[in-house]
């Protein structure tokens, strides 16, 4: 079990110093537009007026994600998942619209593109109209600012952007899109990890949310049952339906070897309402969360997530993940010497 830093939707030679800094053994990369000028940058390419304006990307070549790869792993780190493909790169499949095969062939050439390239994991969701919330300069500790979801206000949501999908046409949907591409991923070594609905609720803006509970975790595992298929476990997702049912879901899976990685994040409250929060309050005991994952001989990797922004923090926010990296790898480091062992 390693921590990482997560949910760059960019990198800089700066973030990934930073990231050796704090300690973390990799990074992940979370839904990146690599037609972005940040990313062409980063990635050494050149655009010419003469060359003309590039195609948008619909699927990643394993010369980027190479080079992406390099370019993490020359600060001493590993580049150990891409959290998901951007939405617009996969909705079509969620949503059964015209286009839907095509996007999925895209997909299958990404999951060979991560393999030649050596990333080992790629997350997705089946989420397409996104993380829902429905405050997000709201007030934590210390007037730090966090997002919070009122399920009365977000279930009169209407905007009519998206076809309604009930239940049974977001599973047939899913069921047709991971037996296509999880062979693929069997044949190129790499792991899909499927994340929560967040938040958990039935439906939003007339579209079901399939996977919102351990119930429908378990029907997706045993649906496609492979050790190249399994879970981007988010506590605080799960937590937001009640921190018991998250706990109960994360013994069952870490048990069962289906938990690829874990995002370590905490809520105050639980659905119709609540809040994100520092991961040292709200419902989420940290330290009972590795704990379980420790017994049951979990080796992935654990990330921050949605943190609280700080005074004076960026963007992407430095100081609150150094906070929430430092509290999880103590906590590690404790589990570790209970056990008699050590970290470097």
């Amino acid at each position: 079990m390693r921590v990482l830093a997560g949910q760059f939707r960019e990198l800089t030679q700066a973030d990934l110093a930073f990231a050796r800094q704090i300690g973390c053994a990799g990074v992940t990369v979370n839904k990146p537009d690599l037609d972005s000028p940040a990313w062409v940058a980063f990635l050494n390419k050149e655009f010419t007026a003469a060359a003309g304006p590039r195609a948008p990307t619909k699927r990643w070549s394993a010369l980027d994600l190479a080079q992406m790869r390099a370019a993490v792993e020359a600060h001493g780190l590993t580049l150990d998942c891409i959290e998901g493909v951007p939405r617009n790169l996969i909705d079509k499949a969620m949503l059964g619209l015209p286009g839907a095969e095509e996007q999925i062939e895209d997909f299958k050439a990404t999951i060979r593109a991560m393999g030649q390239a050596g990333i080992p994991v790629l997350g997705y969701n089946w989420i397409p109209d996104g993380v829902w919330r429905t405050a997000k300069a709201a007030h934590g500790r210390g007037g730090a600012l966090i997002t919070a979801y009122d399920d009365a206000i977000g279930s009169k949501v209407a905007t009519g952007t998206l076809p309604p999908r009930d239940d049974a046409r977001m599973w047939a949907n899913w069921e047709r899109f991971i037996t296509a591409v999880l062979p693929v991923a069997e044949a190129s070594g790499v792991k899909l990890s499927l994340h929560p609905d967040d938040p958990p609720v039935p439906v939003l803006d007339g579209v079901a949310r399939i996977f919102r509970d351990e119930a429908a975790f378990a029907r997706a595992m045993s649906f496609a049952d492979s050790p190249n298929h399994g879970i981007a476990f988010c506590t605080g997702t799960f937590a937001e339906a009640g921190a018991a049912p998250m706990m109960a879901a994360l013994a069952r899976f870490a048990k069962a070897g289906r938990i690829h990685y874990v995002h370590l994040r905490s809520v105050a409250g639980v659905l119709p309402r609540f809040a994100e929060a520092f991961i040292d309050e709200g419902t989420v005991d940290p330290v009972a969360v590795l704990r379980v994952l420790r017994d049951a001989g979990f080796d992935g990797f654990v990330i921050d997530d949605h943190v609280p922004h700080v005074a004076d923090d960026t963007v992407w926010g430095h100081r609150s993940r150094a906070y929430a990296t430092g509290y999880i790898a103590g906590i590690i480091r404790a589990l570790d010497a209970e056990m008699g062992g050590t970290r470097p």
